[in-house]
């Protein structure tokens, strides 16, 4: 599921900063990075299975390798995960209303955020 038109898409931000602010949402990195892109993902354990919100950016400037890079945020995305495949975003996956509405709040809550360090 992608959610269209959050604003997000539209920032531009230092990764460092990005790095400091979005695991207060629960958007982690880890090691999920190469030098060009960035991945932010928060997971969501319910009965009905694992889910990923998850947030991607690009470098338009600098290397994220060396952490010093403007990230180009992307439209956020909810998947769910099956093991052993990994996440789908289809369209024919089925996402609890609850979850959503939850993934629409954090997504908004991150945008006043970043909006604050934008470039």
């Amino acid at each position: 599921m992608i959610f269209e038109k959050t604003g997000l898409e539209n920032l531009k931000a230092d990764l460092n900063r990005l790095d400091e602010v979005l695991p207060d949402y629960g958007l982690e990195r880890h090691g999920q990075w190469d030098y060009e892109r960035v991945t932010y993902d928060r997971r969501f354990d319910l009965k009905e299975g694992t889910y990923y919100l998850r947030l991607q950016g690009y470098a338009v400037e600098g290397d994220v390798g060396a952490h010093k890079a403007v990230i180009q945020l992307m439209e956020p995305l909810l998947g769910k995960h099956y093991y052993p495949h990994g996440v789908e975003y289809g369209e024919n996956e089925h996402f609890p209303k609850s979850l959503v509405s939850q993934c629409e709040k954090v997504l908004k809550d991150v945008k006043e955020a970043v909006e604050k360090f934008a470039l």
